[in-house]
């Protein structure tokens, strides 16, 4: 092909021939940079307003460029816009269309800036919106969190260590432990936000740019907080990128654990919640199946999004300074997770809402591990009975209760005198379920009251 046949890549000057249809495939960004296309207006109308203000391009230019753009952007929105592979990626696909909108003005727009300073801009204004969208779901889920635990804050069920049964909890106690890890899970993605929302455009190839521009002036229209003040650094940074993967990463596990004990409690062999239909499938064979499709399909793309978090560090690695292509990879595995968080949360915040539970199966549950047999040793210890010693006595009453096959609480004081001459029958009001429940009244504790403080505390935050 003959060098004039060239002219759609706008970096072939320097070339004898064209890349080949596969390498044009390979290298090509288009089909899922198209993502970016209206942040990249919004970077270069920025952009062009700057120029203009520097005098580097006209004002009669600057209009011609805001039109064209927002011409574009029209397009876009409208599902109009023909993307080209030819054109490689989302800026010169834009910078095209421009061109043929508006003619010679549409070149000048790419004064003082290069595609390695755009694309990172057009990132980091994209995760913006995405983070400030994340912490509103997870807000709206943490409220069907809360909304759950206030309907069963008495409602008491088996509290588990190994899987075992450990001490009596309420249903919403347990729930809460959900609500503050969506709490820090928040937090991080506001971290997060902080460290990205800086401003590398201006840095532009990898050294900055020789034309008078002023930074600080597009930084406060696109409103970032600050400027990347090492233009080697801006061009070459992606950690914004794994960081927001690694925080989804926990946020995903998080869900996944909270998805584990959905599919176990749904399950004939516990009976404790039902998930609405609306949200399982049943069996091709086994008419009487129900299966909890959705957490068991949360607790599958925690992987997903995981391995993206590894992809992007493995991508990273071994890069020297400053841009290379590499950095292309970033973007698949910074969008899927950000689709599969997204989509996870609205699911899991509706999911909620259909839950009923049955809190029979709970405290019967409850009654069937000796889960009071703490609340005996700490009895013994207020008698003035050693702790390692009452561990003993209590390990001897749980043996006899075995062999009666009932509850601690169900022993005659007799019996339980036997073990240990401190005990009196004020013991009961310690073995009842209620009472074991109600003694842990300190910050973070099982008491309804307690539970109740948590409850109304997370309620005041997510009104703020």
């Amino acid at each position: 092909m003959a060098k004039k046949d060239m002219k759609k890549a706008n970096w072939s000057g320097r070339f004898n021939e064209p890349v080949t249809e596969l390498v044009k495939r390979f290298t090509a960004s288009i089909v899922f940079d198209h993502k970016l296309g209206l942040h990249d207006i919004e970077g270069s109308l920025a952009h062009a307003e700057m120029l203009a203000a520097q005098k580097i391009i006209t004002q009669k230019d600057l209009k011609a460029i805001q039109s064209g753009l927002q011409s574009i952007q029209k397009e876009i929105l409208a599902g109009s816009f023909k993307w080209s592979i030819d054109l490689e990626d989302v800026h010169l696909n834009i910078e095209k269309r421009l061109t043929d909108k508006i003619g010679e003005a549409g070149k000048k727009l790419h004064t003082g800036r290069s595609r390695n300073d755009q694309v990172a801009t057009d990132l980091r204004l994209w995760l913006r919106a995405t983070i400030d969208e994340t912490i509103q779901k997870i807000k709206t889920l943490q409220l069907s969190v809360v909304q759950l635990a206030d309907k069963h804050q008495k409602t008491v069920m088996p509290g588990f260590t190994h899987l075992q049964i450990a001490q009596p909890v309420t249903f919403g106690h347990h729930l809460m432990a959900y609500y503050e890890m969506l709490q820090r899970d928040l937090t991080r993605f506001e971290d997060a936000r902080k460290r990205m929302n800086q401003l590398p455009l201006g840095s532009a190839a990898l050294a900055g740019t020789s034309y008078p521009i002023d930074r600080n002036k597009v930084a406060k229209k696109l409103k970032f907080d600050g400027l990347c003040e090492n233009s080697i650094d801006a061009v070459s940074d992606r950690d914004f990128a794994i960081e927001f993967t690694f925080v989804a990463s926990l946020l995903m596990t998080h869900l996944s654990r909270f998805s584990e004990e959905l599919i176990m409690w749904s399950s004939p062999m516990f009976g404790f919640v039902e998930i609405a239909d609306r949200f399982c499938t049943g069996s091709s064979i086994m008419p009487q199946k129900k299966n909890p499709d959705v957490p068991e399909l949360v607790r599958g793309k925690t992987g997903r999004v995981t391995g993206h978090l590894m992809s992007l560090l493995m991508l990273m690695k071994a890069q020297p300074l400053a841009y290379n292509k590499d950095n292309q990879e970033d973007k698949e595995p910074l969008f899927d997770t950000a689709n599969t968080i997204l989509d996870v949360l609205t699911i899991y915040a509706d999911m909620l809402k259909s839950i009923s539970v049955n809190e029979k199966n709970m405290k019967e549950a409850a009654l069937k591990g000796y889960a009071t047999a703490t609340d005996l040793a700490d009895y013994l210890v207020i008698k003035g009975v050693a702790f390692r010693d009452a561990h003993e006595v209590v390990a001897k009453a749980v043996n006899a209760a075995i062999k009666k096959k009932c509850d601690l609480s169900e022993l005659k004081i007799d019996e339980l005198k036997k073990f240990s001459k401190v005990i009196s029958s004020d013991v009961y009001s310690y073995l009842t379920l209620e009472g074991s429940i109600k003694s842990r009244n300190h910050i973070g504790g099982t008491s309804f009251e307690q539970v109740k403080k948590s409850i109304e505390k997370a309620k005041k935050r997510l009104k703020q």
